[in-house]
């Protein structure tokens, strides 16, 4: 394999031009967990990997149907994952997490019995099946004399969910909600032993992010180098290959690309885009870390946010936004090459299809 062929493998094996499943729960599953800080750009992420045709509607159906959970997960930050896996992933990065928590509640001026009072409240108003917004979970601080000012109160609902309380439920609208974990998942799945998470979760994320290295896979799971190690060597399924200097895993086996599709638009936060620490192979030249202006194109704000990108042939040739107008979703493209007479016409495509996803007609103008 050469250093070219990391590109269409990565396509291929994240689902994006090859998707196989209609089921949204399945996209979750295979790829582990995907970032999902920004709700409306994880429900296109898993869309654009599911057979065209899947709604907006269809994945949050899986979401209300508690086949998908939203909670904090890798490197403590909110993802999408199966509810037959989040107990168990949880039980992997809990004692990092409530390490992170611990210096996080001293900082904040947090005892060890507030905290433990706060998460003993959310309990009480959360049983028998509630769901309360995040303002109505705060009240529920504030009326007990607990502050929720100064991220105190963000920061019990993470640290809630990281040992196991709570949850995300479904949105309320355009509103998240809260459950408990328990209740919200009411029948415990068969989990994989112990001596097999590791192996499992670095699985999970070569065979749907491969090719990559030890380096990409410690900064999407945030494990200790010692652990990913252990995983990799203990993984099923996977191969090694020296590209460059460096050495990456992969699956054994590499389906061909059913489709002959250059193009494709990306959510902000894709896994694609995020799910490495390099991401030299999809950026190329571009300075991603740089702020974005009309001379300088670039896909991170300052702030760390990640736009949605527009990809060719598996690198970021262009950003995208998308505005409501008129009853219809306006689609402007800031290019940073120019495109060929087929490009464009698949850049039109994937505007439908984004549309089609949303249930409304999509319109495509390119900006500067």
């Amino acid at each position: 394999m050469e250093f070219q062929d990391i590109l269409l493998s990565r396509l291929i094996n994240h689902g994006i031009l090859n998707a196989t499943t209609a089921k949204p729960e399945d996209v979750v599953r295979y790829l582990g967990a995907m970032q999902a800080q920004d709700y409306q750009n994880a429900l296109w992420a898993i869309g654009l990997r599911c057979k065209e045709g899947t709604t907006m509607y269809d994945v949050q159906s899986a979401i209300s149907d508690r086949k998908i959970v939203r909670t904090w997960l890798m490197r403590g930050t909110l993802h999408f994952a199966s509810s037959t896996d989040v107990r168990w992933m949880l039980r992997l990065f809990t004692p990092c997490l409530r390490n992170t928590a611990l210096q996080r509640d001293r900082s904040l001026g947090l005892s060890d019995e507030v905290v433990e009072k706060t998460k003993s409240l959310f309990s009480k108003a959360l049983r028998g099946g509630r769901q309360l917004s995040r303002a109505e979970m705060y009240s529920v601080m504030e009326k007990c004399g607990i502050p929720s000012a100064n991220n105190l109160g963000y920061h019990m609902l993470y640290r809630a969910a990281w040992d196991g309380l709570i949850c995300f439920g479904a949105n309320d609208g355009k509103q998240p909600t809260f459950a408990l974990l328990d209740e919200w998942l009411e029948t415990p799945p068969t989990q994989p032993l112990s001596d097999g998470i590791l192996a499992e979760l670095a699985t999970r994320y070569f065979t749907s992010h491969g090719p990559a290295t030890i380096r990409d896979y410690v900064w999407w799971s945030g494990l200790k180098v010692s652990d990913a190690k252990l995983g990799i060597e203990s993984a099923s399924g996977l191969s090694e290959q020296q590209i460059g200097n460096s050495t990456y895993y992969l699956p054994k086996s590499l389906p061909k690309p059913k489709r002959n599709k250059q193009l494709f638009l990306l959510p902000g936060f894709d896994e694609y885009i995020l799910g490495y620490t390099d991401r030299s192979a999809a950026l190329g030249n571009t300075h991603a870390k740089k702020p974005i202006s009309s001379s300088n194109p670039a896909i991170i704000h300052s702030n760390g946010v990640f736009l949605p990108t527009i990809i060719v042939n598996g690198k970021v040739v262009g950003t995208w936004a998308r505005k409501a107008a008129k009853g219809r979703v306006l689609v402007t493209a800031k290019l940073f090459i120019g495109l060929d007479h087929e490009q464009k016409q698949q850049l039109n495509e994937e505007t439908i299809r984004y549309g089609q996803f949303l249930g409304a007609d999509a319109v495509l103008r390119c900006g500067n």
